[in-house]
Parts: structure tokens; sequence; C-alpha cells
């Protein structure tokens, strides 16, 4: 169905104001509620963290106190959509099984947006940190099921599997190896301009979350520990995609895409939600969106003298929604081909290329030595020595040969080269082998 959210008439942004009734909207319910009703709260509570941030940065780097005062408008009620949202999330849904949405999050939507990417060079980094979001997901499922003897399959509707990939002790990398190409908005399709700015405020959001949650997680030091480690991962993915945009865009122009992008996913969830109640809720703030995509073309008309279509390009029209589901061949095939990839610099190489004094191996030892401190790895361990093997939902054995042992977790493949199987890192590479899309 067609929608271009600029010929839609705006309302007044002083008329959408919320008093704290509809601020505080009934929750969820656990036992009922759709994995990915959940999900979607996931993603635009992390789409309104990111216009927060967004909307503050611009404040702070600009001069002219009436565009201030025009920031502080639209950020107002981007904070009371985000207040509305995050409390669906019921009291009695623990962090760590929220955890396990957040992930199944990353997973689920890293994966949609990589199948349609066009881009090669982004395509390249959704893959790449597809596999770690999704080991990330396996070793919270393993926490969830040690601790609390919740069954994590159960949370995620078996929709998505829970299986090891490239292990996450692999993912600590120097910090300058997690910056990739920046795009050019001239040239970029609206479809790689939308999912850039919805994975990097996807990613953000998680690595926000963890950041704050781990000292309050209060089952046990491994838990705290296992939130930190992971943590500082998401930092790295949240570099790494970030570095995909445009940094020559203006902040105004940035404001436009933002809202845009915000109108596109309330969109999608509103079209998509099969909860009626919170459907009604996606409606609501599409409307409000609507009115701050407005209000932020007039800005840029009035101090850039520049048009919607010059940033946006094309009529206009939204392109295919977004739409969250299972992805479990796409990622079977990401894992079979990719697991032994790591990144330097700019571009994803089989780690079997790097030379033996390369900073990554450094930097693994500074950080992962010895392996019995490391928390995904002891994480893992723990569940095997209680209950003899891993905990794993999978509809058929691992993609991986050496990730199918049950009995003793995997530290090595992405990790240590002699350990790592070309088979599982000669495709999917920045330089070698692009596989989106256009190029199949």
């Amino acid at each position: 169905m067609r929608f271009n959210p600029f010929e839609e008439k705006p309302m007044p942004l002083d008329q959408l104001f919320m008093d704290w009734d509809k601020l505080y909207p009934k929750p969820y319910h656990l036992g009922t509620v759709h994995p990915y009703t959940k999900v979607r709260i996931v993603l635009m509570n992390g789409t309104e963290f990111e216009a927060q941030w967004f909307g503050h940065q611009f404040s702070r780097h600009c001069q002219d106190n009436d565009l201030r005062r025009e920031l502080a408008m639209i950020r107002r009620i981007e904070q009371m959509q985000q207040k509305r949202i995050s409390c669906l999330k019921p009291k009695n849904e623990t962090i760590l099984e929220h955890t396990i949405t957040y992930e199944q999050l990353a997973v689920d939507l890293t994966a949609f947006l990589a199948r349609r990417e066009s881009d090669c060079n982004v395509k390249t980094a959704l893959d790449f940190a597809l596999l770690e979001d999704f080991d990330h997901l396996y070793r919270y499922a393993n926490l969830l099921d040690y601790e609390y003897g919740t069954c994590p399959e159960k949370l995620v509707g078996r929709y998505t599997e829970m299986t090891p990939a490239r292990p996450t002790i692999a993912h600590h990398r120097y910090p300058t190896d997690s910056i990739f190409r920046s795009i050019d908005n001239q040239t970029a399709s609206l479809e790689t301009k939308l999912g850039i700015n919805i994975i990097t405020a996807a990613e953000q959001q998680t690595m926000n979350y963890y950041m704050n949650i781990a000292p309050f997680y209060s089952r046990s030091d491994l838990g705290r520990r296992l939130y930190q480690e992971i943590g500082m991962i998401e930092e790295e993915h949240v570099s790494q995609y970030e570095s995909l945009k445009d940094p020559s865009a203006t902040w105004l122009e940035d404001l436009l895409m933002h809202e845009y992008t915000e109108c596109y996913l309330y969109y999608s969830c509103m079209m998509t939600e099969c909860d009626l109640y919170i459907r009604k809720i996606w409606e609501e703030c599409l409307m409000q969106e609507i009115s701050h995509l407005h209000k932020a073309k007039e800005l840029l008309e009035k101090y850039e003298n520049k048009s919607w279509q010059q940033v946006i390009g094309g009529c206009g029209d939204f392109p295919d929604i977004l739409v969250l589901g299972p992805n479990i061949d796409y990622i079977r095939h990401i894992i079979a081909a990719t697991t032994g990839n790591t990144q330097k610099k700019e571009d994803v190489i089989p780690l079997n290329r790097l030379p033996e004094n390369d900073p990554f191996f450094y930097y693994q030892h500074i950080m992962n030595d010895p392996l019995c401190e490391v928390a995904s790895h002891v994480t893992v361990d723990a569940r095997i020595r209680r209950k003899g093997c891993d905990y794993r939902f999978e509809i058929k054995e691992n993609p991986l040969p050496e990730l199918r042992n049950r009995r003793c977790d995997n530290t090595s493949i992405g990790r240590i080269p002699a350990c790592t199987p070309a088979s599982a890192s000669s495709r999917g590479t920045t330089a070698d082998n692009c596989q989106c899309p256009l190029n199949k």
C-alpha cells in the first residue's frame, strides 16, 4: 500500500502533548504477548532514545535559540512517546527475559535489513555483526536457563534459533578495527539510508541498556559480568554502524532523515501489529511523527533553503515496510559462510589473513587471558557442568561442524587462526565476495 508522509496533514505540535494517564499505558501480558510485539516495542523505544540523543546533541551544537526552541518542542513530544512505549513492558518481566527480546530484535532486524540491502559495504557490515548478536542471544539464553530455569525458546516463540555462531570471546577487536566506509547520501538508496538509521538506533539502545543494567542484575556476579562483556561488544557495533552514515549531512538534513525514519517505522509497526491495543499506540505515534517530519521540513527550508526532496529523494513514498519475522535459513547460510571472518580497518576479512603481530591478537591477549574469567565462556561452561550440555534451540544441527559439540564451548573459531576452518571464512568478505542482492 502506498504511503507518503509528506502528503499527510500535520497537527500543530502543541496539540500532541499527553497527560499522565496516556503516558502510562496498559502493559502487555507475558503469557499471551506475541514475541514480535515485544520486539517492536523494544525497537521503537530505541528509536525514540535515538531521537532524544540526536536532538540534544543538535541543540548543544546550535547557536540560534529560536531553532533551539523548535528542537525543544519536538524533543519534548519524543520524550513522551518514549515514556509511553517503555511502560508497555510489564513489572513481572525480569531483566534477563527482557534481554532475550533485545537480542531477538538485534538478530531478526539485522537479518531483515541485510537481506534487502543493495550496498555491498553496508550488507557486509550487517552480516558481520549479525553473527555476533546471534551468539549473544545464545549466551543469554544459557544464562536464563542456568539461573532461572526459564525456557528461552518460549520467549522467542521458536521463531529464532539459539545456537553458537562466531563465539562472543572472538568479538573483542582492537578499537581501530571498528570503522566502515561511509555512504554518500546523494547516491545511496532510500532503503540503505533508512537501514543505517534504524540499525544504529537499535544497537545504540542495546549498548545503553547493557551499560546501565549490568550493576542492577542481582542474580549473580556471572550475570553482571556477562552484561559487562557484551556491552563492550555493543559499543563496537555502534561504532561500526554509525560510521556508515554520511558525515557530510547537515544537522537539519539529519533531523529530517530521523523524522522520516520514525514515520517509516511507526507505519511498519502499525501495519504488522497483531495486538489491537498496541496497534492503536503505533497509529497515534505515527500521527505525531508526521507532525515532527513536517516541522523538520519547514526548518530545513527556512534555515538552509533546501527542499525535503534533496534529502529523501524520489517522491517521498515509503519503500516496502519493515516486517519482523523468522530468518532461520538466512542466518544459517551466514554462519556457514562467514563465522571465521574478522574486521581489519574498513574491511571484513578471513581471520587467517591477519599477520601474527596484528593488534587483534594483542587486544585478545589483554582482554581474554585467562580464559576462565571470560563471562561469555563461563556462562556456557557452567550450564554444561550442571546439565551435561549447553542450552540450544535448533531446528537441525549447527551449520558448522566445529560448533556442534554441546559438551565443550568453542572459544577458538574466529579468534585463533589455526582453529578457524577456511570453510567458515571464505565468503561474504568486503574484499572478495559481495553477496548483496544486486550481485547475486
